[in-house]
């Protein structure tokens, strides 16, 4: 009887240790077990960003998927401008400063690393109702710092050109600007603090021109050819169309040096998946 009931335990402990077994040969999300960062535990916290306004669109959208694949973080952005947001990274009070421009020389010896994610083109706008085109290098040169005032001059209609621009610590101004080569020389009617103030500004009003991020253009204003070049994603790689800049994530230190949350997200904006969203909002990736 003793035998027959320690044979019956016997079976009992192999079979429940052959279904831990397979058990544990199973994948499971809350072991951690990702596609894109190959973690061993769940990951959970809260990841900060600031900055560029121009970085909204991918930036919405890069949350949305990277918190679809890490459900316990939580990925918040505050839009406050590239300058803004490389001296949020610089104090500390948040983890990455997004800027639409190039970092400067002093902004790097401050130990601020420059990690580009994309690259976007400047796409020049005007209302829709503008006959003219196309302009040069040296038009638009003329138009910002107040040598052109009047479309008529441009093979326009007798309107007045309307400057428009960002306030002054917006990354996309800056881009432009350097790329012009008119740093603290435009004659700006109004300067607006967002990409999307600027895209509405110029839509409502006559004789407007502005200078927005490629990826907002939409069918409610009409994109100017430069120097007879479409600003477009092939002709930008082609180097072609000459107004374009990087969107960097910044971090303090190198990307190895920060929280595993934050090397997390910037695996998973280099994961396949990342590089997709990227893509799909418009946007070039960086070579």
């Amino acid at each position: 009887m003793r035998k027959g009931i320690k044979k019956l335990l016997t079976v009992a402990l192999t079979a429940t240790l052959g279904l831990a077994t397979l058990a544990g040969c199973g994948s499971s999300s809350a072991d951690g077990g990702s596609a894109n960062g190959g973690t061993t535990k769940e990951l959970s916290g809260k990841i900060q960003l600031a900055g560029s306004t121009s970085m909204e669109k991918m930036c919405g959208a890069l949350m949305e998927a990277f918190m679809e694949e890490y459900p316990n973080v939580t990925v918040t952005t505050e839009y406050t401008g590239s300058g803004a947001g490389i001296e949020s990274v610089t104090s500390g009070s948040v983890d990455i400063g997004n800027a639409s421009r190039a970092l400067s020389d002093k902004e790097k010896s401050a130990g601020i690393e420059e990690n580009i994610v994309a690259i976007d083109g400047i796409a020049m706008i005007t209302d829709k109702n503008n006959k003219v085109t196309n302009v040069t290098k040296q038009q638009l040169t003329d138009i910002y710092t107040g040598k052109i005032t009047n479309w008529k001059d441009l093979g326009g209609s007798d309107e007045a050109i309307v400057v428009i621009g960002r306030e002054a610590a917006s990354g996309t101004r800056g881009a432009f600007e350097e790329l012009l080569e008119v740093k603290n020389k435009c004659a700006y009617a109004q300067e607006l603090d967002s990409t999307g103030a600027v895209l509405a500004k110029v839509a409502a009003t006559p004789g407007a021109i502005g200078y927005v991020s490629l990826d907002v253009v939409d069918k409610t204003v009409a994109a100017l050819k430069l120097d007879g070049v479409d600003a477009t994603e092939d002709n930008i790689k082609a180097g072609k169309y000459t107004l374009s800049r990087p969107f960097v994530m910044a971090t303090k230190g190198s990307v190895s040096s920060q929280s595993e949350l934050v090397q997390a997200w910037f695996n998973f904006v280099k994961s396949e998946a990342g590089k997709k969203v990227i893509k799909g909002v418009g946007l070039i990736l960086p070579e």
